[in-house]
């Protein structure tokens, strides 16, 4: 059952809907102006007004879920150089995530309405990636900013062309940069607070040749110390694409990139109650060898690569192929001291961690569509093949030397499979109804070692066991979008999204889990408007969401098998809204806000939030553009957040957090010759040295409000920040 307070926020945005509405006459005639944009997400093409050419994010008037579109502009001058895909997600309504070691310095988790990383999908120029022992994700590797051109943010299911293993809170879909027409060979310095340095370069060819034959290069190296002590990050990475006109009617676009990053980031991230109490807000790790926080026991060595190949042609008769063939690798060999919850733990011969995560996978998504005078014919394949290898061993920090059994140590192939098919509707010249359904197929097969008892046991002699499972879902989908303008639509979707299992299901004596679990699902229902006029973007949405909860354990039975049931359900609901005003004189003013709930639905914990759930979250910004200036000041509020403590939910209430940012960026063009432009850029992260606690990593059992422990292990937000690059284009 909603609760009051949702109640009365969904009728106060069908209020505003319907007062928008009768507004009609007024927003009608504004035009589209002149530099649209179009932007094609699953194959569909979606058009954003001339007024929305400086909104850091909004929607699109023929969108039928709550999209996000964030430019390649906000990116460019409105982030840290050395940012995350975390921080540019954070313009967006509900979206937000916190970097203890600083911005870029970290991996980084985000949050999507109170839902948590590993419950939606992310992608890349539309790919899936995620590990594949859950579908979660690591900010620090594969697409740095400096690879990034935009983002599309997806608060939903999607529709049945949406694809991912957990299309269950939704998509947000990372975009390459664009090409340019011109000629153009760029070097960028920037320095700044714990000793903190980038370089880069980067290539863009032009169009080469009548058939737009394009590239760009980019490479940088990072190095910082990082606010926390002794938390180091060195980043190298490059990546490249391609793009050609085979013929008029067919494009070859290739994309790669690789990615070297080494930090001595621990396995527990957090700091000791007990400092933050004292005032001292970054003690992480000790300089001093023999200590069980010793920097040098702590490393992480990851190594992440991406390709693709994309074909894209009009075959003629209204039909049209895109098809993507790619692989990615991940490869984490990270190294840490186990020992973190008492006050002065011993550094033994098993007190570390010798661990490897590691996966290759290769894919091909084939999209087909057909368009006619009744509407749009779309279907595809998107076919996915990760194989893995993964183990824990305990280890003496001091030498790493590895213990002869293991934690656990296991091989697995995850082969993905999921068709479907959807029919766009045009209803006249301003509805449309768009239908579908999807099938979502998952087969694992494991190879597991035995190992010391820490997951499958050690296989009564045996060397091994294999074993396989099989997930399939059939998803349906509807949406619509009526236009009421050609700049103001209002839109309705009914979807459901699922989620695959952890592989972690499987960590018990003698992998034998019997009833297998089935995957889970979110049932979503929400509806919206957006305007897209000559000075004002808006778009305002409610939702609703039903999602299944977590799994728990049965006990085992007479031959040892362990079963898996859902504890129940849980709730999701609010309003959200986004807009971007043009003031004039150069000024405009962006915000976006969030009010809702994520609640567990039945069970003993009914009515209680589920944990890193915000119970709203506001973002205000003030821009300015002017001649060679451009200067951006936002500030991001996450409202209040409940943690758990392992066994009680709502067991720690943290306040508010609010993130200020300043960017200020100075632009000669041509000042000499063959000089294209010199940019000065100075980027301010949190203007106002806040050090919020926004999360606690690693609870001490029975801490709580009532009763804090100075061993809990508390997530801070890092203090203020400067960094100044110099960026010269010839």
């Amino acid at each position: 059952m909603k609760s009051p307070r949702i109640k009365k926020n969904i009728v106060l945005v069908g209020r505003a809907i319907a007062a928008l509405s009768a507004a009609l006459p007024f927003v009608a005639s504004a035009d589209e102006g002149s530099g649209a944009q179009e932007i094609v997400i699953t194959g569909q093409k979606l058009v954003t007004l001339s007024a929305g050419a400086i909104a850091p994010s909004q929607n699109s008037v023929n969108a039928g879920t709550p999209l996000s579109i964030i430019s390649n502009q906000y990116i460019r001058e409105a982030t840290s150089p050395i940012a995350d895909y975390s921080q540019l997600l954070m313009v967006t309504p509900g979206v937000f995530g916190f970097a203890p070691n600083g911005v870029g310095l970290g991996d980084t988790k985000v949050t999507m309405r109170g839902l948590s990383d590993s419950n939606f999908v992310m992608s890349f120029d539309g790919i899936p990636f995620n590990d594949t022992n859950g579908v979660s994700h690591h900010s620090w590797v594969f697409f740095p900013s400096q690879f990034l051109g935009g983002a599309v943010v997806d608060r939903s299911p999607g529709t049945a062309s949406t694809i991912g293993q957990a299309t269950f809170g939704g998509t947000i879909d990372l975009r390459s940069r664009e090409l340019e027409p011109n000629r153009r060979v760029g070097f960028a310095v920037t320095e700044g607070t714990w000793n903190t340095r980038m370089v880069g370069a980067e290539l863009n060819s032009g169009n080469l040749n009548e058939h737009n034959a394009n590239f760009l290069i980019n490479a940088h190296e990072l190095k910082s110390d990082g606010y926390q002590t002794y938390n180091k990050q060195d980043r190298k990475a490059t990546s490249g694409k391609f793009q050609i006109d085979l013929t008029d009617d067919t494009r070859l676009t290739l994309y790669g990139n690789y990615l070297d990053l080494k930090t001595n980031t621990p396995n527990v991230k957090g700091i000791f109650r007990s400092d933050y109490d004292n005032g001292i807000y970054n003690n992480l790790l000790s300089g001093t060898p023999g200590t069980w926080n010793y920097y040098g026991y702590n490393f992480y060595d990851v190594h992440t690569g991406w390709s693709y190949a994309q074909l894209q042609s009009s075959l003629g008769g209204g039909w049209k192929v895109d098809e993507k063939f790619y692989s990615y690798r991940y490869n984490n060999k990270q190294n840490y001291n186990n020992s973190t919850v008492t006050s002065n733990p011993p550094v033994s011969a098993t007190s570390g961690v010798d661990k490897l995560n590691s996966y290759t996978t290769i894919g091909n998504l084939l999209r087909l569509s057909q368009e006619s005078s009744l509407g749009t014919l779309r279907f595809g394949l998107w076919w996915d093949q990760a194989d893995s290898f993964r183990y824990q061993i305990k280890s003496d920090p001091r030498t790493w030397v590895d213990v002869a059994v293991p934690n656990f140590s296991e091989t697995y192939r995850t082969t993905t499979f999921q068709p479907y098919v959807e029919y766009e509707f045009h209803l006249g010249e301003q509805l449309t109804v768009l239908p579908g359904v999807k099938v979502a197929s998952y087969r694992q097969n494991f190879v597991h070692l035995a190992d010391n008892g820490g997951a499958v046991g050690n296989l009564g002699g045996a060397p091994s066991l294999n074993n396989a499972i099989t997930y399939r879902d059939t998803l349906p989908s509807l949406r619509a979008n009526y236009l009421l303008a050609k700049n103001w639509s209002v839109y309705g979707q009914a979807a459901v999204g699922d989620q695959i299992p952890s592989t972690s299901i499987f960590d018990v004596p003698n992998a034998k889990v019997s009833p297998p679990p089935k995957a889970t699902k979110a049932k979503t229902v929400q509806f919206g408007t957006v305007i897209n006029a000559q000075n004002y973007t808006f778009a305002a949405d409610v939702y609703h969401t039903k999602l299944d909860g977590s799994y728990t354990a049965t006990t085992p039975d007479a031959n040892g098998n362990i079963g898996y049931y859902l504890s129940g359900t849980e709730t999701d609901q609010g309003i959200e809204a986004e807009g971007n005003y043009v003031i004039g004189g150069g000024f405009s003013v962006f915000a976006n806000a969030t009010v809702g709930s994520l609640k567990y639905a039945d069970g003993p914990a009914a009515g209680q939030w589920v944990a890193g759930a915000p119970s709203d979250t506001e973002t205000l910004g003030l821009s300015y553009r002017q001649g060679s200036f451009a200067v951006n000041l936002s500030g991001n509020r996450i409202g209040r957040v409940y943690n758990d403590n392992g066994t009680t939910h709502q067991a720690f209430a943290l306040a508010s957090a609010l993130v200020t940012n300043l960017n200020i960026n100075y632009t000669l063009k041509s000042p000499f010759d063959a000089v294209q432009r010199i940019k000065l850029q100075a980027a301010i992260n949190n203007l106002a040295n806040s050090h919020t606690i926004v999360g606690v990593a690693g609870p001490v059992s029975g801490s709580s409000d009532a009763t804090p422990k100075a061993n809990d292990l508390l997530t801070v937000m890092p203090a203020r920040s400067l960094l100044l690059t110099a960026t010269i284009d010839f």
